[in-house]
């Protein structure tokens, strides 16, 4: 691809290795979603769904080597968490044909790209907060999950006074919720539907900015789909000429127009274009200074660098490896074995 895809369209699949097989996770788990929310909601907890290919995928294994088959993890989340195990192994005979049906509507619904994926979600199922694999063991796991799942408590008092609110301040109040949060858009529409319905009508001028942000992520979303068909076709040419035209064109602002303006970098990389590519860069810079992607263009200028002083034949990518969760291109929902991630 020219460019970094949004982690907005994801993959995963439940899995039940067999009536009689162990979880990965050991004791406690269970891949029965339905069952989970009916548990969670009599004993008042919470649900930690670890979206995972458990045969396959080595991050989801040294999660569960070192977080959860530790007793610390266990004993951490035993009154406060149903913890539920949403597999996708290699070995599709261990999933039953009832399994990989839930496992397709839950892949949809809660809109994972890689594994692992961890979400804390409440007995309904709505997530409120999302981590996958974390170095520090599985007592510094169990308090990064305890910090998390603060995030219920701020998204429930910002509704609480959201509808003791009217207009603008209404509005602020659930944007503040949703912000809280840190879910992906995606996520946010599929579960939080009614409360974006609720900011427009309470905030009909936009005051918060949130309606321009939305439109400005939806053309963010087209524009990469365009591009990306110039990226299967290795249309290099072709993709310059429709990032530069989309930027001569207007429409995007701040960070999106950041983002577009950083592929025209990417497909100049590809082209081995170096100067060109890190004035790109600079140029994307300087939109935005102290974004969070602007922030991260020194990294890049740094990997053009030393991609342009490397052996033909030698360079890295200019996104450089993936952290903590992000990989560079989601698998389709189409295809089962997904992509894994740190």
């Amino acid at each position: 691809m020219f460019m970094q895809s949004n982690p907005f369209s994801r993959i995963a699949l439940v899995a039940l290795c067999s009536l009689s097989a162990a979880f990965a996770g050991g004791e406690g788990w269970t891949s029965d979603f339905e069952a989970a929310k009916k548990q969670a909601a009599e004993q008042k907890k919470d649900l930690l769904i670890d979206f995972t290919g458990s045969d396959w995928c080595g991050w989801c294994i040294k999660l569960n080597d070192e977080v959860f088959q530790k007793d610390a993890f266990k004993a951490g989340v035993k009154d406060k968490f149903v913890p539920v195990e949403i597999d996708f192994p290699q070995d599709e005979k261990k999933i039953s044909e009832a399994t990989r049906k839930q496992n397709e509507t839950l892949q949809e619904k809660y809109a994972i790209q890689g594994f692992p994926t961890v979400l804390l979600a409440d007995a309904d199922g709505k997530p409120f907060a999302a981590t996958g694999y974390e170095e520090g063991g599985a007592e510094a796991y169990v308090a990064n999950l305890e910090k998390l799942r603060g995030n219920k408590a701020k998204r429930d008092e910002a509704f609480a006074l959201a509808a003791k609110a009217e207009g603008v301040e209404k509005a602020k109040q659930y944007v503040a919720a949703l912000k809280a949060m840190g879910l992906e858009d995606e996520v946010v529409a599929n579960f939080y539907g009614d409360i974006v319905e609720q900011i427009k009508k309470a905030d009909p001028k936009d005051e918060t900015g949130f309606a321009k942000q939305l439109e400005q992520k939806a053309k963010l979303a087209k524009f990469e789909e365009d591009l990306n068909g110039f990226a299967e076709k290795q249309d290099h040419e072709g993709a310059l000429k429709f990032v530069e035209k989309t930027l001569a064109e207007g429409g995007f602002e701040g960070e999106a127009k950041q983002q577009v303006a950083l592929t025209k970098a990417m497909i100049l990389a590809h082209a081995r274009k170096y100067d060109e590519a890190i004035q790109a860069v600079d140029a994307a810079k300087a939109i935005a200074p102290d974004s969070e992607i602007g922030q991260q263009t020194g990294m890049m200028k740094a990997r053009l660098e030393e991609m342009k002083k490397a052996p033909a034949g030698a360079e890295e990518s200019a996104e450089g490896e993936p952290e903590n969760g992000k990989q560079p291109e989601p698998t389709k929902p189409e295809e089962k074995k997904g992509e894994e991630k740190k």
